[in-house]
C-alpha cells in the first residue's frame, strides 16, 4: 500500500515537472504557422492518468493549470494570454483532462484496474490512442469554451479552432502517448519488471 502511494507521488511529481518544463522551455508549444501552435503540455497529464488513475491525472492537471495561470500573470503579452490569469480558463478545464483520459482508457481496456497486463496488444493500443485523443480534446474544448464564455474569442470560432488546431493536437498527443507508454510497458524489468512497474 505504501509502495503504491509512493509510486503515485513519484509519478505525479515527475510528470507535473515535465509539463512545467515543457511550458518554460517552449517545447510544449510547437509552432506550425505564425500565430498558431500545437500544445503538448497536457500530454504528461494524460500519461499520469493512464498509468496511475484519475486522481493522479487530476493532480497533474491542477499543477499544469496553476503553472499556466502563473505564467500568464508573469509574461502575458496579448489579451488571449492575459485571459489565462482567470483560473476558470487556466486551471478548471485542466482538471478534467486526466479523469476523461482515464475513463476512456478504462472503458476500452475492459477493466477499471489500470495495472491489468492481460489486455491483448491491439486492444491496449487502441485504448492508449483513443484515451489520448479524448484527453487532448477535453483540454481543447473546455479551454476554448471558457475563452468564449469570457468573450476572449467568439463562440463561432470554437468549431474552426477545434477542427484545425484541436485535431492536430489530438493526433500529436495520441502519437506521443502511444510511443511513450508502449515503450514503458515493454522496458526490461527487474526480475521481469521494473521496480516502479511492479
Amino acid at each position: 500500500m505504501i509502495d503504491k502511494r509512493m509510486r503515485k507521488i513519484a509519478v505525479t511529481g515527475v510528470l507535473a515537472s515535465l509539463s512545467i518544463v515543457l511550458g518554460i522551455t517552449g517545447l510544449g508549444l510547437i509552432t506550425w504557422f505564425p500565430g498558431a501552435s500545437l500544445t503538448t503540455m497536457h500530454v504528461p497529464v494524460i500519461i499520469g492518468a493512464i498509468l496511475e488513475g484519475p486522481i493522479v491525472g487530476l493532480v497533474i492537471g491542477l499543477l499544469f493549470g496553476v503553472f499556466s495561470l502563473i505564467q500568464a500573470s508573469l509574461i502575458a503579452v496579448n489579451p488571449a494570454d492575459m485571459a489565462f490569469i482567470n483560473p476558470l480558463i487556466s486551471v478548471v478545464p485542466r482538471l478534467f483532462i486526466g479523469p476523461a483520459s482515464w475513463l476512456v482508457y478504462a472503458s476500452i481496456s475492459g477493466s477499471l484496474r489500470i495495472t491489468d497486463k492481460k489486455i491483448p496488444v491491439l486492444r491496449e493500443s487502441l485504448a492508449l490512442i483513443i484515451s489520448a485523443i479524448a484527453g487532448s480534446l477535453t483540454n481543447t474544448v473546455l479551454v476554448l469554451s471558457a475563452l468564449a464564455l469570457f468573450k476572449v474569442i467568439p463562440w463561432a470560432m470554437i468549431g474552426l479552432i477545434a477542427l484545425t488546431n484541436g485535431s492536430l493536437e489530438a493526433a500529436l498527443s495520441a502519437l506521443i502517448v502511444f510511443v511513450v507508454l508502449a515503450a514503458w510497458k515493454h522496458l526490461p524489468r527487474h526480475g521481469g519488471r521494473s521496480r516502479l512497474n511492479r
